[in-house]
């Protein structure tokens, strides 16, 4: 098949009529001769084409080798067709085809409306989104029939520590009947150990537990290996763990070289003595290397003789690096990580230790760890008050406070300074209380909050304004989101626990916070109040609506009823302060 012609032959072809060619066939006719197969600068191969001296007539023109289109001449005639063949050898090729797979349906846009009568534009119902469906694709769907497969097919395998394994309940199912059941706490894990256990004669032979799949197959329903009748190829995949997750890594790693274990109390036992951990497990076999590479990275950086910086190295190495012995690494480098200490304060050891330990704590702690995770936690020893704070309490306490929010204090009107006083007297006594600020929008709402902020700042105290949407959080110094503060859930349907480990550091800012400001309330459900009841009352007072805080909810329901006009222009300023009824 001859491509053309075009170009100067013919200058009225459809190929010639492109913008980007300028004149030029849009596909590059005619071709160059070359003597070998190359690729171009885009991955498109240039294929060799013979100087033959072989011309053909095509519409009244003469045409040579570089007139042919590429073909394949086993496809053609397989096919009985022709077929233009090109291949592409680089990344681009990739793209083109999970460009095509993953795009999704083709759709169509259309408007479906009336031909008589009057017609009411509907924003909603104006467009609507469709998509036709032969008739086997939908018979296929209904079947529920495979629409795709992977070959070779790969399960993955789930690592857990003893204990530690996810149990799925149902809402009405009751907590201590789930626990009980021995049957839903199975996991392939522990059947694959059982499987060993219940082998006294050793019949079965000692397969590692990414080769099970292949002669065991799962039944999730029953949660029990069942032996295959011939060996198929299953690829058993161990999920990937982290260094930093600590003894669920060596756990990983012995699941990948030892055979057939019992337990994992057999696992941790090598030459007949039990370990301690699976990393000390591990570092008998000499799975593992030695850490003396985290000495070598710490020895450098004492040669610098920078405090700060090897404090915040040191840290960093115990949770990437995971240390077989953190206690022997903090003896030998606690001369070095304390040496600005010792020049502050060269009488008072105990302030000494205190400074080194609360700040490589802090480090580890922005880190999302603890020391007690690495064996550290006996170092700690009784701390002063200005030591106690952790990262989030001394943020809250050392933020700057806005002089325009000081001004807001002397500049209240009568609505909002009543609010105010009847706020700060709960924040003086130190009594709990839930109040509502009820005002129109641009009433000054955010102005009381600013006053609220900056007097409470003054008086040395912490206060976390919240608000539901991020603009209105943004007009409030320090403001959060509510689901960024209290790490409110996303789905409510799932569960009303926040993500807040009591012993975090989140968790200590909340119990010193004075004061709670949540902006925007009546613009959330009422399943996010719920979760932060939950949350301070799991912290705080369990006895106690809000734990008993002392929180500020505002907002405007007017904004979120039905508009009914009215005739009558009504009050701009109406500020409505609503206390809890558990507190006179």
């Amino acid at each position: 098949m001859m491509h053309g012609p075009c170009g100067k032959l013919n200058p009225d072809c459809s190929c010639m009529h492109h913008k980007k060619t300028k004149g030029h066939c849009k596909y590059g006719y005619p071709k160059q001769f070359t003597p070998e197969t190359t690729n171009n600068s885009d991955g498109y191969p240039e294929y060799r084409r013979r100087n033959t001296g072989d011309i053909v007539t095509i519409r009244n023109h003469e045409q040579d080798n570089r007139w042919v289109i590429p073909y394949n001449p086993y496809l053609m005639t397989l096919f009985d067709c022709h077929l233009n063949v090109e291949v592409c050898s680089t990344i681009q090729a990739v793209k083109y085809l999970y460009k095509y797979v993953y795009k999704g349906h083709d759709k169509v846009s259309f408007n479906v409306t009336p031909t008589d009568g009057p017609q009411v534009i509907d924003e909603i119902e104006r467009f609507q989104s469709g998509r036709w469906v032969s008739p086997c694709e939908a018979m296929w769907r209904i079947y529920g029939f495979d629409l795709y497969e992977m070959h070779p097919p790969v399960m993955a395998l789930q690592i857990h520590l003893a204990n530690m394994q996810s149990i799925q309940m149902r809402l009405h199912e009751h907590l201590e009947s789930v626990l009980a059941n021995e049957k839903r706490a199975r996991t392939p894990l522990t059947a694959y150990f059982e499987i060993y256990n219940n082998d006294t004669k050793h019949k079965i032979p000692k397969y590692l537990y990414g080769e099970f799949p292949e002669y065991y197959r799962w039944d999730a329903k029953e949660r029990v290996w069942f032996k295959r009748k011939t060996k198929l190829v299953v690829i058993g995949r161990l999920v990937f763990v982290a260094p930093s997750e600590g003894e669920r890594y060596f756990l990983r790693m012995l699941l990948l070289n030892v055979r057939g274990p019992k337990s994992f109390e057999d696992l941790c036992t090598v030459d007949g003595i039990k370990c301690a951990t699976f990393q000390e497990a591990a570092l008998k076999p000499r799975l593992l290397e030695a850490d003396n590479t985290v000495e070598m990275c710490l020895d450098e950086v004492v040669a610098i003789q920078m405090p700060f910086s090897l404090r915040q190295l040191f840290a960093t190495c115990l949770i990437f690096c995971q240390p077989k012995d953190p206690s022997s690494l903090w003896a030998k480098f606690y001369p070095a990580l304390s040496d600005d200490f010792k020049h502050k304060h060269p009488t008072d050891v105990s302030k000494v230790q205190q400074l080194t330990y609360r700040l490589v704590e802090r480090v580890i702690e922005a880190m999302g760890r603890t020391m007690k995770a690495f064996g550290l936690d006996h170092l700690s020893v009784p701390l002063e008050s200005e030591l106690q704070r952790t990262r989030d309490i001394a943020d809250a306490l050392d933020a700057p406070i806005p002089p325009e929010c000081i001004a807001c204090i002397s500049s209240l009107n009568a609505g909002q300074q009543h609010a105010f006083d009847t706020i700060m007297s709960h924040v003086t006594s130190g009594k709990p209380g839930a109040f509502f600020v009820d005002g129109p929008g641009g009433s000054g709402k955010t102005y009381l909050y600013n006053a609220l902020y900056a007097e409470v700042r003054l008086m040395g105290k912490i206060v976390l304004p919240t608000a539901t949407s991020g603009i209105a959080a943004a007009n409030i110094p320090s403001g959060r989101t509510t689901h960024s503060r209290f790490k409110l859930p996303l789905d409510l349907d799932v569960s009303l626990f926040c993500d807040v480990p009591k012993q975090g550091s989140l968790a200590s800012l909340i119990q010193e916070a004075a004061l709670l400001i949540w902006d925007e309330a009546s613009m959330t459900r009422n399943e996010n109040v719920e979760a932060l009841d939950i949350l301070l009352r799991d912290l705080c007072d369990p006895s106690l609506i809000f734990g008993g805080k002392l929180i500020v909810f505002g907002g405007d329901f007017r904004q979120i009823l039905p508009v009914v006009p009215q005739k009558t222009n009504r009050e701009v300023v109406d500020y409505s302060l609503v206390s809890s009824k558990l507190w006179p």
